[in-house]
């Protein structure tokens, strides 16, 4: 009989700490993970984006795009703040749902009280920082992030994040000798995370020649990293722009 008073004391202990863990975070330690697309799924934590964390993104408009073309399509609203360049066509052919995104494209200086704003009404939020944010700031916002359960992304470093992704080695399709039109990308996304020993690495088409996201069937060796003078963040939009507008 002691042993089972005792079994039935220490389930209570843990109850008891997962609810104060819980109040803490602001979210369910169980709770799902919002979708993705299977290509992405494998490169994020737990195959989706985590409620209440935020993610590192390289410049690119169509991973960012693609990251929130599922939650969108399953009824999240979304919001996307600093980005004037934004075309609503390419969003919708990565699958986003305009009748669920907002957009924002010049917060100005304030972009981090914006953001946050924003964060406490959408379950999905992507950001370009427009400069530094003080840490103080950056830690009120991932305490609200908790507290209301909502994801960020962020195009550029950010601490603490959940998972940093990173694009290389990009390949055009398309585009002849001198003619012709940008088709399709391919490029290799890495996720490095803290919950992994090592990063993960997937050759995807981003975007496909039909604007959207599809994995390549056929492993392919890496090739050596683009110099970063001919792919600034500037060449990268205008080249999705053109690839996908």
């Amino acid at each position: 009989m002691t042993a089972v008073r005792d079994r039935a004391g220490v389930a209570g202990d843990v109850a008891s700490l997962r609810a104060q863990l819980e109040r803490v975070q602001g979210r369910r330690l169980g709770a799902s993970v919002l979708p993705v697309h299977p290509a992405l799924a494998t490169l994020l934590p737990g195959g989706g984006l985590r409620p209440g964390a935020a993610y590192s993104l390289p410049r690119s408009t169509s991973l960012m795009l693609a990251l929130m073309s599922q939650p969108s399509q399953s009824g999240s609203w979304c919001g996307v703040v600093g980005m004037p360049r934004l075309g609503a066509e390419a969003a919708e052919r990565l699958g986003v749902d305009l009748s669920r995104l907002v957009l924002i494209p010049d917060p100005g200086a304030r972009w981090l009280t914006v953001t946050a704003t924003i964060a406490e009404v959408l379950p999905v939020v992507a950001v370009r920082p427009s400069g530094r944010a003080p840490d103080g700031e950056i830690a009120r916002l991932a305490a609200r992030l908790r507290d209301r359960g909502a994801v960020l992304l962020v195009q550029g470093p950010w601490p603490q994040a959940e998972a940093v992704l990173e694009l290389d080695s990009p390949e055009w399709t398309g585009l002849g000798r001198g003619h012709g039109y940008l088709s399709g990308r391919e490029v290799t996304v890495t996720a490095s995370s803290r919950r992994w020993p090592r990063p993960r690495r997937s050759r995807l088409q981003l975007p496909d020649a039909a604007g959207a996201i599809a994995a390549v069937a056929e492993p392919m060796p890496l090739l050596a990293a683009v110099p970063e003078a001919r792919w600034s963040p500037e060449a990268e939009d205008a080249l999705e722009a053109r690839a996908v507008g």
